[in-house]
């Protein structure tokens, strides 16, 4: 998906194996930024051994995209996103480019993605305690269902499905 742009110029590019560490460090500082009121770092530190794991396996999965904008720095990243045909899996920016437009363009390149692979529906899993990233989706068209389940990381905070149209992104 390299080329696409967001109004801060960013640029996304296919991640590589070589952004394993980058991932997750991008992660862990959204995370920390975003959700430390569901998980205080204190009592639970952020895994960063598992996500990495997790990382590793998202990148080698079939049919699985991840597109990544590079930070300003060399080996930091400004902004990821992963998904597959239907569903928007993983997507951070990092704090210091939060407002941009970043996520938005990240969203819109993947929602293309899955229309040009035939999808008319795309989904996100997205813990109700992350209101930040509601706002987005919600604003971005996104529409809450009655889908709840239990995210797997401790303390287990409930997480809540979205839906939206894909050609809605046109």
């Amino acid at each position: 998906m390299a080329g696409a742009q967001c109004q801060d110029d960013e640029v996304f590019r296919d991640a590589t194996v070589d952004d394993l560490t980058a991932l997750r460090d991008l992660e862990r500082s959204a995370n920390l930024a975003a959700l430390a009121h569901v998980f205080p770092p204190e009592r639970f530190p952020f895994p960063g051994d598992d996500v990495l794991a997790r990382w590793a396996l998202v990148l080698e999965e079939p049919g699985c995209d991840v597109i990544v904008a590079d930070g300003l720095e060399p080996g930091h990243l400004a902004a990821f996103a992963a998904y597959d045909d239907t569903t928007l899996r993983h997507l951070a920016v990092h704090p210091d480019r939060w407002g941009r437009g970043i996520a938005s363009a990240a969203i819109g390149t993947a929602l293309h993605a899955m229309e040009l692979h035939g999808g008319s529906e795309a989904s996100l899993w997205c813990l109700e305690e992350n209101h930040r990233a509601r706002r987005l989706y919600e604003h971005l068209g996104w529409r809450p269902t009655d889908d709840r389940d239990e995210a797997p990381w401790p303390p287990h905070p409930a997480e809540m499905r979205y839906t939206r149209l894909i050609a809605a992104s046109q």
